[in-house]
């Protein structure tokens, strides 16, 4: 049975698509479609960077019931970083979330457990909930060793971290071999992945704040499968692909999780 006491939450990453004028056009046409209300579900978009100022602009002006997120960060306040953002940054265009260690940072740009642990205390210090990813390969999957391999990731992206309540964090389980390829892991999958978190964090930051944090399934999560998901026990809502760049599709999912 679902979690009633965390909130649920659903939240988009846009990746490398959508230019500013696109991406204006999109967060106005996910507001028209989640109206003022979205009966409880907590709602976050992540456009790229050169985005996040047009749709804070949107959040604003047309009084958006989502919030705003970027997809990546670097820990350090200012200084010669060329082509990175930094946690004030962010907050200063109205980022209130941010993701990290997304398998595609992971793969293709090299960052390891030790730089997400970096990128998530620096959040933190700044008032900014990181959405910190973790998933396995499908290798890791076939040889039976996803829930290890996976608790690792977590305590190690963790190691030192402090939360004084449990909304500063949100993990979001995201099996590499269902991103982006038409393959998605069964309820039953996310759950056993998802559980095995939980009682990571509960080792890490103790019962009851680890009762608080929400854990999200992603992975080619849409519309015609998230309820699915949201009916197991320890997930509390979806990361979400390319399903959050059509907005009737990413507010269809909204509904769902707010039945």
């Amino acid at each position: 049975m679902p979690n009633n006491t965390r909130t649920r939450l659903i939240a988009g990453n846009w990746k490398m698509n959508k230019n500013y004028t696109e991406g204006v056009q999109l967060a106005q046409d996910l507001a028209n479609e989640l109206g003022h209300d979205t009966h409880g579900v907590e709602v976050v978009v992540c456009p790229p960077a050169t985005d996040l100022k047009g749709v804070s602009g949107v959040i604003e002006f047309d009084r958006a019931p989502f919030g705003l997120g970027a997809q990546n960060v670097y820990w350090e306040a200012s200084g010669a970083f060329t082509g990175e953002l930094s946690c004030d940054m962010l907050k200063s265009v109205g980022c209130t979330h941010c993701i990290v260690g997304h398998s595609e940072r992971r793969d293709y740009f090299g960052e390891t457990d030790g730089d997400i642990n970096l990128k998530v205390k620096a959040l933190l210090a700044a008032g900014i909930v990181p959405i910190s990813c973790c998933g396995e390969s499908l290798e890791v999957r076939e040889a039976g060793n996803q829930v290890d391999f996976v608790v690792g990731q977590i305590r190690a992206d963790f190691d030192g971290v402090e939360l004084e309540s449990g909304d500063q964090l949100v993990v979001a389980y995201e099996p590499i071999w269902a991103i982006g390829t038409g393959k998605t892991a069964t309820p039953e999958d996310a759950q056993e992945v998802c559980g095995a978190i939980r009682a990571a964090l509960v080792d890490i930051f103790g019962a009851d704040i680890a009762s608080q944090i929400r854990v999200l399934y992603g992975g080619s999560a849409k519309p015609g499968n998230v309820a699915g998901f949201l009916a197991e026990e320890d997930v509390d809502g979806a990361l979400v692909g390319g399903a959050s760049l059509v907005a009737a599709d990413f507010a269809a999912m909204v509904e769902r999780a707010a039945e």
